[in-house]
């Protein structure tokens, strides 16, 4: 089944990361996958246009289904294989998101005012992931179990942390990022970039 898969994704972008992730841990090992690079601007091709008109990544195919939300497309592999690979959503699963201006807003439009009100959001976001971890048995959002949850908001995570968050002064988060890093399908999907080029500071004021 998975060779009637196909997804085109870019290095280091949260969205992309979860379906990659949810695909190792569905064991779907084998899809056919497309890496693309932004500051090619290889995402606006003709190929992905074909497939996603609004040119953005992940655009995911799973033989004449086409999904484009990374949402979307986890959900959908954990529906149509949800007797395969991890168990993803428990009974009381716990989702949540960041929005990360970095990846939302092209540099040449990005304005001081707006990174500023930025920064403030994802400090509160940050303080309440760092507060829940205290109160979490097993490590993992959901609780003891890797879950749905964790595909989606480790993306964010990891790249919080690339971007210079404080391990220091959010320790759970830190350690929760270094208990998933080692997780098979983390490690098989880690983007190649990150392997070649070192972290940035931009959040290191969070």
């Amino acid at each position: 089944m998975a060779k009637d898969m196909t997804l085109w994704w870019g290095s280091g972008s949260p969205p992309c990361w979860r379906v990659l992730i949810a695909l190792e841990e569905k064991k779907l090992q084998g899809y056919n996958q497309k890496l693309l690079s932004f500051e090619k601007g290889e995402h606006k091709s003709k190929e992905v246009m074909d497939v996603n008109p609004r040119g953005q990544l992940p655009a995911f195919k799973c033989g004449d289904i086409v999904i484009n939300e990374s949402y979307g497309a986890c959900f959908f592999l954990e529906s149509k294989f949800k007797s395969q690979g991890t168990k993803l959503i428990p009974d009381c699963a716990v989702f949540t998101e960041v929005f990360m201006y970095n990846w939302k807003v092209p540099e040449n439009e990005r304005h001081e005012s707006a990174f500023e009100r930025l920064k403030e959001t994802l400090t509160t976001e940050v303080q309440m992931w760092e507060g829940y971890l205290k109160k979490t048995p097993g490590g993992f959002l959901a609780g003891e179990n890797f879950s749905m949850a964790d595909v989606i908001v480790f993306p964010s995570v990891a790249l919080l942390l690339h971007m210079g968050l404080s391990e220091d002064k959010y320790p759970k988060l830190a350690e929760y990022y270094k208990k998933l890093q080692g997780r098979p399908s983390v490690k098989a999907t880690w983007p190649p970039t990150w392997k070649e080029t070192p972290g940035q500071e931009i959040f290191k004021d969070i």
